[in-house]
């Protein structure tokens, strides 16, 4: 498999700049997942990189070969979408040599090429069915699967699962990195879904408003955000947020709005006004007489989750917030709650975004 390399590369469409002089770099082997909201340029720069949107400006090298004006099927990669444009009319076996034949390949090469695939799919026995007869899923594997018998450098996924149910979702998600564990296929997969990301990738560039927030593992992403955009939008639910004023005159302290104060351990470059985040992990119910809390609130909704509970919570103040519970948690929506926060689980954001996090 083949790594890729993208150098100061840039796109408009007329007098939109969607991606703007960006660079990455993406190992052979790797599965690499692009994470944004609609209109942050993933898909876009997932379809430069298969060479169906050509690159104004900078290089892209595919197993260290000059790609960028090389035609789409010069460039040794194979794109699955999210429609699976499978043909009704033929079973999947000719489906998957189809374009194989186009290009005048051997016949009992293509017949190898489609048995390893049905193989490493699990769907030998159902090479003779045509698309009618399979499943959402069955069909999104037919379409991998013609990706596969191409023997491609790379694999470029844009939102493969976005038309499946979510029980259908899940279980093809697994399938996904299922089949990465045994091809060590170089991939890289677009999805606004972050619970795709966090479970598919080895790692996630975030992309928002033209430019990369972030490229880290999963973790890294979620426990360390570099921004006040990537921590809002890696999550579920997302971080929560509150004005702050740090004081680090002394020991650092971060004040809320109610008057509790924060202990910090954070390397923030001085005191003043600032957004506090913490996870809802990270605001912890605690039972009347167990100390003193750092906020009092009133609980609204409540999300009972099987294994954690979470309640939408509103402080003296009116912040709103969520905090977590245990999975059998009591507590009933109009409930008065003194609630903790983690220290070691806070984040401050400056006035542009930039984070600070714990030592």
């Amino acid at each position: 498999m083949a790594g890729i390399s993208i150098n100061g590369v840039s796109k408009s469409f007329g007098s939109v700049k969607v991606i703007d002089d960006l660079s990455l770099e993406i190992g052979s082997g790797e599965l690499v997942v692009f994470l944004g909201p609609s209109g942050s340029g993933k898909s876009t720069l997932l379809r430069m990189i298969a060479g169906l949107e050509s690159i104004d400006k900078g290089t892209l090298l595919i197993d260290g070969t000059r790609s960028e004006h090389l035609a789409p099927g010069q460039r040794g990669v194979a794109m699955v979408f999210q429609n699976y444009a499978l043909y009704p009319h033929m079973t999947v076996r000719q489906n998957m040599a189809f374009g194989l034949r186009n290009i005048g390949l051997d016949s009992r090469i293509i017949e190898e090429r489609v048995r390893n695939a049905a193989q490493i799919l699990e769907m030998s026995e159902l090479l003779d069915r045509r698309p009618a007869q399979l499943s959402g899923g069955q069909r999104q594997r037919v379409a991998i699967g013609r990706a596969i018998v191409k023997e491609p450098k790379a694999f470029l996924f844009d939102e493969p699962l976005s038309n499946l149910d979510a029980a259908l979702r899940v279980r093809t998600r697994v399938e996904l990195a299922e089949l990465h564990q045994r091809m060590r296929a170089t991939m890289i997969y677009v999805t606004h879904d972050q619970t795709e990301a966090m479970t598919l990738a080895d790692r996630i560039v975030v992309l928002n408003n033209r430019k990369i927030e972030q490229i880290g593992t999963p973790m890294e992403v979620y426990l360390r955000p570099k921004s006040r955009f990537v921590a809002g939008f890696v999550g579920s639910p997302g971080m929560n947020f509150m004005r702050a004023e740090v004081d680090t005159s002394g020991e650092a302290v971060a004040r809320l709005g109610n008057g509790a104060e924060l202990p910090l351990d954070l390397d923030v470059p001085g005191s003043g006004s600032y957004e506090l985040g913490i996870r809802p992990e990270g605001v912890r119910v605690v039972s009347s007489g167990g100390g003193t809390p750092t906020a009092q609130a009133k609980a609204g909704v409540v999300e009972r989750l099987g294994e954690r509970t979470l309640i939408y919570c509103t402080l003296d103040d009116g912040t709103e917030l969520i905090a977590q519970d245990g999975s059998q948690s009591a507590i009933a929506p109009g409930d008065k709650l003194d609630l903790d926060f983690d220290a070691s689980a806070i984040h401050l954001f400056d006035q542009v975004g930039q984070a600070y996090h714990a030592r």
